[in-house]
């Protein structure tokens, strides 16, 4: 195994992480920026109110976009293993 394999498969290993956490973060990021607008409008500073609709929009986020973030990850996994098979055996 060179050191350009490896670099190759850091680099894809980055890219998979931040395409999987990608969609979910942007989210997180939306709805804290309404909340805060929200509470900026209001003067309202209840801390619990910044937390629960990121948290719900989160686990939304992860029943919407689970299933393709599963086959991201797995596909990642299955690359690995047959790249190790390959220079190992």
């Amino acid at each position: 195994m060179t050191p350009e394999h490896v670099i190759s498969i850091a680099e894809q290993g980055i890219w998979t992480v931040l395409l999987v956490c990608g969609p979910l973060i942007l989210l997180a990021l939306v709805v804290g920026l309404i909340v805060s607008i929200f509470q900026a409008t209001t003067q309202i500073q209840e801390q619990t109110l910044a937390f629960v609709p990121k948290i719900v929009a989160v686990l939304l986020g992860i029943v919407f976009f689970g299933p393709w973030m599963l086959s991201r990850i797995l596909s990642y996994a299955n690359d690995i293993f047959s790249n190790l098979t390959r220079f190992i055996g």
